[in-house]
């Protein structure tokens, strides 16, 4: 007779949990993580607070009725996409899901460019037509922004099976949640990196919430780490709230990938403190866990703290402050008076023109 299945733990259970970075397989265990320079620091607080300014300003927008559609906020994770690209080299391809403003702006995209797709207007970055989840850049080898769970990640194995072609030295690194992390396609993309050996790094970043449901109730290995274990694939758990440690580990993964040894998983341990989207209210979880975050584990808090520990004053973090302010503000201004797409944009870039180098190719 068939034993009765355990029942799932309730949401409220399920504990968000911030780990030490803990390796499985090839990978070796790692140390505390280095400390940033004075300067080091200094730019991963201006860039995290980049972000931050950006997205509370897109959702004061969202509620303003001046963004529509789907708008899906990173406060609280931006450690993980600034520690990242802080270890990465010109030429490394990035490509994310639909919580993507964050990488945009760390990869260097204009903040204008990007509040103006947010507002669906002419100056954005696709030119109005793409709005949050579709934005692109290949100067800044930003290839996306995708709405559709996971599909970036085959995208993000293409991108290193050129750099493989090619020959060259460049990294993809490849950004997903936890929710798509049980996506069938993110395994075939895993097999095929590793039996080609090719120079990817998939960042799974845990928030612990796929949409509204905990990892602990969703995943039947919640060390997402361990993901690639049966294709020889080596992971790591990674504190996703301090930069230092994110930049740390994306050091060693890039070190891996660049002498040809395939693919390398990195588990950011991070937080959201927003619903999963604009329209969600984050019921699922009690306000008390959200605070208890962003009092003790704040990434941005934490530079701050090691800053006026150096020396810095906190007029000068202000005036910092300020000027980020000033750039968002304008950011917005110019998402609000930008024109909106002209109608005959509706029939462009959505077939190659004749003359163009892929066709007849």
């Amino acid at each position: 007779m068939a034993t009765k299945p355990k029942r799932p733990a309730k949401q409220a259970d399920a504990k968000p949990a911030l780990q030490k970075s803990t390796t499985s397989k090839k990978a070796t265990k790692s140390d505390e993580p280095a400390g940033l320079s004075r300067d080091e620091d200094l730019k991963a607080y201006r860039e995290m607070l980049l972000i931050r300014r950006f997205e509370e300003k897109a959702g004061q927008m969202y509620g303003m009725g001046l963004i529509g559609g789907f708008c899906h906020l990173y406060i609280g994770q931006e450690a993980v996409v600034v520690g990242l690209l802080g270890a990465a080299r010109q030429g490394d391809q990035i490509v994310t899901g639909y919580r993507d403003h964050g990488h945009m702006l760390a990869c260097g995209m204009d903040p204008k460019g990007v509040m103006a797709e947010l507002t669906g207007r002419s100056g954005g970055y696709s030119k109005g037509k793409g709005g949050s989840m579709h934005m692109f850049s290949v100067e800044k080898c930003f290839y996306g922004g995708h709405g559709i769970v996971a599909a970036q990640v085959p995208i993000g194995t293409g991108l290193a099976f050129s750099n493989k072609y090619r020959g060259n030295d460049h990294v993809s690194l490849t950004f997903f949640g936890d929710g798509a992390a049980n996506q069938g396609q993110v395994y075939e993309s895993f097999n095929m990196a590793e039996l080609w050996s090719l120079p990817v790094i998939y960042v799974i970043e845990n928030n612990q919430y796929a949409m509204g449901t905990s990892v602990a109730r969703a995943s039947a290995q919640t060390n997402l780490s361990k993901r690639g274990v049966s294709f020889n694939i080596p992971g790591e758990q990674v504190d996703g709230m301090d930069v230092r440690a994110v930049r740390a580990a994306a050091l060693k993964a890039m070190e891996w990938c660049r002498a040809g040894k395939g693919p390398y998983i990195l588990e950011m341990m991070t937080y959201r403190y927003r619903g999963h989207s604009m329209s969600d209210p984050a019921k699922y979880r009690a306000k008390e866990e959200v605070n208890k975050m962003r009092q003790e584990h704040d990434p941005i808090e934490q530079v701050r703290h090691r800053l006026l520990d150096a020396g810095m004053s906190e007029d000068e973090l202000k005036d910092i402050d300020k000027d980020i302010r000033a750039i968002i503000n304008e950011a917005a201004e110019f998402a609000q008076q930008s024109p909106e797409p002209d109608p005959a944009e509706l029939w462009t870039d959505v077939l190659a023109k004749e003359d163009h180098a892929a066709v007849g190719a």
